[in-house]
């Protein structure tokens, strides 16, 4: 899989760019502030129908302007594509000329795996960053996940308004079965999901975290979840009724997932080294490359903005290792000068090939 073309129109601080990438090594180098990473960003919400930058499309506007377009063409191995994205006082997206009706219509055509330095906050942060990691990587070969996750929300927050009701205007406690049922039917399910794919995940990770230390250390994933078991999540929603009436919200649930890692069987996000935080995320980046390789047949477009300055030489060395086959597209400050790489100077939301 790969992508040919890049068009932008008014898109950030690009006014008008066409941008021609070879299926290899792509690098976007120059200055902070020039526009690098508002190409990687172009093609993540040509991947997943939103960007990972702001949840407010109008500031994917350029100034003074109404409307923004994106055109991204790709290829895969049984077909190619052209996603368009119009954003303006909507958001309109068409695949190969059909208008979708659910942005979730688009996820998988164009699979993708980012990297960027704000990846260690998935150890160093609360579990809704690790929660958001599995949705995106889960999402984006699982499209019927999506909806599921939608409807558990839904659900919860319905729940969670009525709870705030029988606090408030004294709604009776009974009717709490409806929303309980509604949450256990929806949470089964992206249990499920989310338990294959952290075993997918740890049938990948041990041998890739291996070989970038050296076999020094061993990496351990354990995934935390109140739904492991239906008949004790059931339980459990009944057993807090009292507590979550006094707060306000559901304390049990698939809302509240997390997985923790262990190297050498300590937590890294509580004793793990600075060194070992960047390895222990390239291995699970590594790993997602993987798995949608295994369930695709192609390997998805890498985005690594500016995340090679956040390795050393070493481990640097072995990540281009187990990227050579993927479309790769970098940003950095300086050139980087990779054997066959395609170059491309950003300077003011203009690119000089």
């Amino acid at each position: 899989m790969y992508i040919n073309k890049i068009k932008l129109n008014n898109f950030r601080n690009y006014e008008e760019e066409e941008i021609n990438l070879k299926s290899g090594i792509n690098v976007f180098y120059g200055d902070n502030a020039q526009g690098k990473t508002n190409i990687l960003e172009s093609i993540y919400i040509a991947s997943m129908g939103k960007s990972f930058r702001t949840k407010k499309d109008k500031e994917l506007i350029k100034l003074e302007k109404q409307k923004s377009f994106i055109e991204v063409e790709y290829e895969k191995i049984d077909r190619n594509g052209k996603i368009k994205i119009e954003i303006g006082e909507k958001k309109n997206i068409f695949v190969n000329g059909v208008k979708l009706k659910k942005l979730s219509e688009i996820l998988g055509n164009i699979n993708i795996v980012m990297f960027s330095p704000d990846d260690i906050q998935i150890l160093k942060s609360g579990p809704a960053i690790r929660r958001k990691f599995l949705d995106i990587l889960i999402s984006q070969l699982r499209p019927s996940y999506v909806y599921n996750l939608n409807l558990y929300l839904k659900t919860l927050e319905q729940r969670n308004f009525y709870l705030r009701q029988i606090k408030f205007e004294n709604k009776p406690k009974e009717m709490l079965s409806i929303w309980n049922e509604k949450l256990i039917l929806h949470a089964e399910k992206i249990f499920s999901y989310r338990q294959e794919f952290i075993e997918k995940i740890k049938e990948n990770i041990n041998e890739i975290h291996s070989k970038i230390t050296e076999e020094n250390e061993i990496i351990k994933i354990k995934y935390i979840s109140d739904c492991r078991n239906i008949n004790d999540y059931k339980k459990q929603l009944s057993e807090s009724e009292k507590i979550d009436i006094q707060k306000g919200y559901t304390t049990k649930g698939i809302h509240r997932d997390d997985f923790l890692v262990f190297i050498n069987d300590k937590q890294v996000n509580i004793y793990g080294s600075q060194g070992q935080h960047r390895t222990v995320i390239l291995s699970l980046k590594l790993s997602e490359l993987k798995i949608v390789y295994e369930e695709i047949g192609e390997y998805p477009i890498l985005l690594l903005d500016d995340f090679m300055s956040e390795l050393d030489k070493k481990r640097r060395n072995h990540f281009l290792e187990n990227i050579k086959d993927a479309q790769v597209l970098i940003t950095c400050t300086d050139k980087l000068e990779i054997e066959n790489g395609q170059e491309y100077k950003i300077v003011k939301g203009r690119l000089e090939k």
